[in-house]
This record gives C-alpha cells, structure tokens and sequence, in this order.
C-alpha cells in the first residue's frame, strides 16, 4: 500500500485531503501539521521520513499571509524557500516523489491571456518570489517532483476570501470589493481530489503543472457569486486597485492555462461558479 504523507496537514488543503482521503481506502495517508513536521527543520522532518518511510509527500504548508509578508521576509523566507529545499532533500534520499503547491504569484500579471507553465516569472513581492525561489529549491534538489501552482483558494476550512466575505456579510450592510484584478477562484475540495489522482495515475510525468477551476473572474464577481450561491442579501460596490492599497502587489491578471494537467492526467475540471455550489459553510 501506498503511503502518503501530508505535511501542513491543519491547514485548507491539508483538512481538503483529510476529508477526501475516506474514500481512498488503496493509499495509507499519514497527516501531520507543524506539531509533527517543522517543514524550515530539517531534523523534524528526517524524524518523520524515518517514521513513515512515504512513497508520496504532498506539501501544503506554506507562509501565504500575502501583505504580512512584505514586513516579514525571514518568515516568508524559512517556510516557503527553505521548507521546500528541506523537503526536496528529505524526499530525494527516501526515494519519495513531491507534490509541492505553489502560486500565481510567481506572475507579475502583465499578460492578457492564461498563463502557461512556460511563461516568464516575475513575482511582484515578497510572497510570491520566496514560494518562486521555493520551486526552484525543488527543481534543484529532486528529479520526482510535481509542483502544482494554483490560485484564489477556498473551501469551508480555514480562512479564506469566501469565508471572510459571508462574515463581513453578517457585520455590515455594504461591502467594496476589488474589480480590477483577473484570476481563477480554486475549490481546495477539487485540488484535493486532483493530487490524489496524480498520485494513483502511477504516471512519472514530473515537472511544473496549473491547477485552478475553470473560466476567469475578478474578486468582485466572485464576492457577488458567493452572496448569490448563499442566499446573502448585502450592497456591493465594485472599486478599483487603486482605491484600497495593500503592502504587498497583486498581480492584475493571473488567469492560469490548465491545457498541460488536463492532457497528462485526464481530469475533467469544473467551472469555478459550480464548484462554488458544493461548497457550504
């Protein structure tokens, strides 16, 4: 039997994978949050290789406090550029393939069209370089590896843009929601769903892939979808970048192209509003 070990297991794609793996009974999910292993440790992590002896290692613990990050880079730094490398080196010598989660953010935003897995990057902040310098820690490191960056993830765990919409929602009376930046809500439930299957694919087809739900929306459109899906009544004013400055830049445009996963794995992706629809909190 397979086993699988996922590390930054308390947070929302780590709880997405505990709920999902129920239904896998042929693969043996070991989950552990920073309590079990430290990810920027490297002798946390040796500790739990040893433990476990994984085939699979599905990393989703990472620094994603996006403006924080600006004002503390060491942070950024140790969890999502050295926990990665710490991570490749741990797999590399137990023999583990890495499934690594990564981000948009490594996209200034600049284009007009869906970002491929070939596209330049260029990431605006801090974020965004440290989780690209990440990636190249892993590449450097490992042959095995999947690095699958994603966008605008949400679900019914953790916190995240849909859960902190409906508690505002509850709060005020009128919100003002950025619409000016493009991107791809993602349900971590579906993410989940696709890991596992890279995972039984059996496929050695290593190497850099998107993942995100399908179509493109802004954060506007995707605040008013979420009222819409939950029955919320509230004013919503759509504003511009400009108008609600933040430490950290967003790219304006990060729609990603899912052409690569789609083809190697055979995944049928849903569109973003459907999937919105499975979601409840």
């Amino acid at each position: 039997m397979k086993k699988v070990l996922i590390t930054g297991a308390n947070g929302q794609l780590g709880q997405a994978l505990k709920k999902a793996a129920v239904n896998y009974a042929g693969l043996e999910f070991y989950f552990a949050g920073s309590a079990d292993a430290d990810i920027t440790s490297a002798g946390s992590l040796a500790a739990i290789f040893n433990k476990v002896q994984p085939h699979f290692c599905i990393n989703t613990a990472a620094y994603t406090a996006v403006d924080k990050a600006e004002s503390e880079p060491e942070k950024a730094h140790a969890v999502n550029t050295l926990g990665a490398k710490n991570l490749a080196q741990a797999c590399k010598k137990h023999g583990t393939v890495l499934l690594h989660i990564s981000t948009d953010f490594v996209f200034d935003g600049s284009k007009n069209s869906p970002y491929t897995e070939q596209d330049v990057t260029a990431p605006l902040g801090v974020y965004g370089k440290t989780k690209l310098d990440g990636e190249n820690e892993v590449i450097k490191n490992l042959d095995a590896y999947y690095i699958i960056r994603t966008s605008w993830v949400y679900s019914e765990f953790s916190n995240n843009f849909m859960k902190t919409m409906l508690r505002l929602a509850a709060e005020r009376d009128s919100l003002n929601v950025v619409s000016d930046q493009h991107g791809t809500p993602t349900n971590a439930n579906d993410l989940a769903e696709v890991l596992i299957t890279i995972i039984q694919s059996n496929k050695q087809a290593y190497g850099i892939y998107n993942y995100s739900n399908e179509g493109e929306t802004t954060w506007y459109d995707f605040a008013r979808k979420i009222f819409e899906v939950n029955n919320v009544s509230i004013h919503l004013q759509p504003i511009p970048t400009t108008a609600y400055p933040t430490p950290a830049k967003r790219p304006a445009y990060s729609v990603l192209d899912k052409s690569k996963i789609k083809q190697t794995f055979g995944i049928m992706i849903p569109k973003w509003g459907e999937s919105l629809k499975q979601v409840t909190v």
